[in-house]
């Protein structure tokens, strides 16, 4: 049988020309990677899916959790702080996410801390053996009630009598002093109430332990100068001059009845208390009387919380005119853990001072005269020749707002934390006292009953209450 043989050798060669052309053709190269590049983006867009899913699931965790123990380590809060966590994470429905809670707390803290840990199906990753991934959630919170020296400085001048004002800051203050004045607070905070009007009566105590020229018994005001504003601190190395007792006024009364240095008990400074009671029945007797000197409170506020004032206060404790545990107190300025804080609240603008030439209060019959007779009453009345020359001004509104100005700025910088409350005030006076607070955030406009929740704001802030971790 003859074989074609050429014929078979024809179709070896045609074969061998395939696969070298097969070999060296490179049509389709880029399809392929391109298949291998689509299927790796869908995988790893795969994978950023399932994790964006568990970071989502964590968020929601965290924030359940964040708010769970900031809820429990308040110190207000009457419930068992791991029931409050509980039922928090039950009502979001993941109490079976909760691992842990644990409580540490004393007679001026509470501290929260809480675990959490979920999981979250993978529908991508499983394919390369991850099934599921972990949701874990972990926080603290804690409310620490340190030492805090407080000033109050309250305005009480005349304008205060409109509008329930004066009912309006009674409630504000006596809420507040319940919210910083606790039974877990005791000997750790204290409370100096400094009401103001054209002046400001230190009381007998505060004023005794100054070097005082000291001319007349009917109240116990001290005199400052402008450059007295310029600094924290009193002057121990200087003899200040007593607040002329007088009315200037045009109307009569016999003995005056507004004098610009308030003389009864209650309209005295309340120094470092921490008697509930007590500084609530003070708040309650104030009365609206006189004009506004909101540089002056102020200045008592800030002087009351530098260490200076130490001797005055280790004096009081010795007369127990003040709780002995707050006889060391201010605190210095750098001790960590002490807050010491400002609230001013006024309701109005400073005003021109005037003062009684010194050539007509120089001797007690002038004393016990002014004591009497209203001033501008006076001279209208029986001064025919430059009444004028009986009275001078001190200094001007204008000049008091820049020593307000002053003394605000000595307190920001040795870090007292100001907090200001303008009620009912105009666009002047709230860019003032603005100006004053520690920061925007620290200041309050407030009308009618909303000055309670300025100062129970101020109180939640004073109290600390923070999350830690």
């Amino acid at each position: 049988m003859l074989v074609n043989t050429t014929s078979k050798s024809k179709e070896k060669c045609a074969l061998k020309r395939c696969a070298v052309h097969f070999v060296h053709d490179e049509s389709g190269t880029m399809t392929m990677f391109g298949t291998m590049m689509i299927l790796m983006m869908i995988l790893v867009g795969g994978i950023g899916v399932d994790l964006m899913r568990n970071e989502m699931e964590r968020t929601r965790v965290q924030a359940t959790l964040d708010r769970a123990v900031l809820a429990a380590a308040d110190l207000d809060q009457t419930l068992e702080p791991e029931n409050v966590v509980n039922d928090y994470f039950n009502k979001a429905g993941m109490l079976n996410y909760l691992t842990s809670v644990t409580i540490d707390e004393g007679l001026n803290f509470r501290t929260v801390t809480a675990n959490a840990l979920s999981t979250t199906p993978t529908q991508f990753m499983r394919l390369m053996g991850v099934s599921e991934l972990s949701v874990p959630a972990s926080g603290q919170a804690e409310e620490r009630i340190s030492n805090v020296e407080i000033s109050v400085v309250l305005d009480i001048s005349g304008s205060m009598g409109r509008n329930n004002k004066m009912e309006n800051l009674q409630d504000a203050a006596k809420a507040f002093v319940d919210s910083v004045i606790r039974d877990e607070t005791e000997d750790l905070i204290s409370v100096s109430l400094i009401p103001y009007t054209a002046q400001v009566n230190a009381g007998f105590e505060i004023f005794d332990e100054l070097d005082i020229n000291h001319v007349h018994d009917f109240s116990y005001c001290v005199d400052f100068e402008i450059e007295d504003f310029d600094m924290a601190a009193l002057d121990f190395g200087k003899t200040y001059e007593q607040m002329q007792h007088f009315e200037a006024s045009s109307t009569f009364s016999r003995p005056i009845a507004n004098p610009g240095c308030p003389q009864q008990q209650y309209e005295e400074i309340l120094p470092f208390s921490q008697s509930e009671s007590g500084l609530k029945a003070r708040i309650d007797e104030y009365r609206a009387r006189a004009n506004t000197s909101i540089h002056l409170g102020m200045k008592w506020g800030v002087a009351m919380l530098d260490p200076s004032f130490r001797p005055i206060t280790q004096a009081l404790a010795l007369d127990n005119s003040i709780d002995s545990a707050f006889g060391t107190r201010p605190a210095s300025y750098n001790d960590p853990e002490t807050l010491k804080t400002i609230i001013l609240m006024t309701d109005g603008e400073n005003v021109d001072t005037v003062r009684i030439h010194p050539q007509y209060y120089a001797q007690e019959s002038h004393y016990v005269h002014w004591s009497r007779f209203p001033l501008y009453w006076y001279y209208n009345n029986f001064v025919r020749r430059n009444p004028q020359n009986w009275y001078n001004t001190k200094y001007t509104a204008s000049q008091a707002d820049t020593m307000l100005g002053n003394i605000c700025t000595a307190a920001k910088a040795h870090g007292i934390v100001v907090w200001s409350v303008g009620f009912e005030v105009t666009n002047t006076a709230a860019t003032i006292m603005e100006d004053c607070a520690s920061s925007p955030s620290h200041f309050f406009r407030v009308e009618g009953v909303e000055i309670s929740e300025a100062f129970e704001a101020i109180a939640t802030q004073i109290n600390q209450l923070r999350l830690t971790q």
